[in-house]
């Protein structure tokens, strides 16, 4: 019996976790290549609380489809300072906050 209150418990801080996660998708022009995307990740990466997943073709041919950011960690100001970074690069076609819950 403890043995699985146990497990409940430790169930119940993983979903809290993940529950308070947030990130941002970046959208990505079409055929936009990888070498493009983690162009874009490499100098976007360096806002504080600011953290890149990886970077994965999403098509056939390399071709990237979107980029996620991990802003978990991120204030207000780190959220502006991505955006700003992202608005240097013309394959950047728009972005999508993701809050726990979505």
């Amino acid at each position: 019996m403890i043995a699985l209150g146990t497990g409940l418990l430790g169930g119940c801080a993983k979903m809290s976790s993940a529950l308070g996660q947030q990130w941002v998708d970046v959208q990505l022009a079409s055929n936009t290549s990888i070498a493009s995307a983690r162009q874009v990740t490499a100098a976007c990466s360096h806002v504080p609380g600011i953290h890149v997943d990886k970077v994965s073709p999403t098509a056939p041919g390399g071709v990237v489809d979107s980029v996620r950011f991990d802003t978990t960690q991120a204030s207000d100001a780190d959220m502006a300072r991505l955006q700003q970074c992202l608005q240097r690069f013309p394959v950047v076609q728009g972005l999508t906050v993701g809050e726990p819950g979505d």
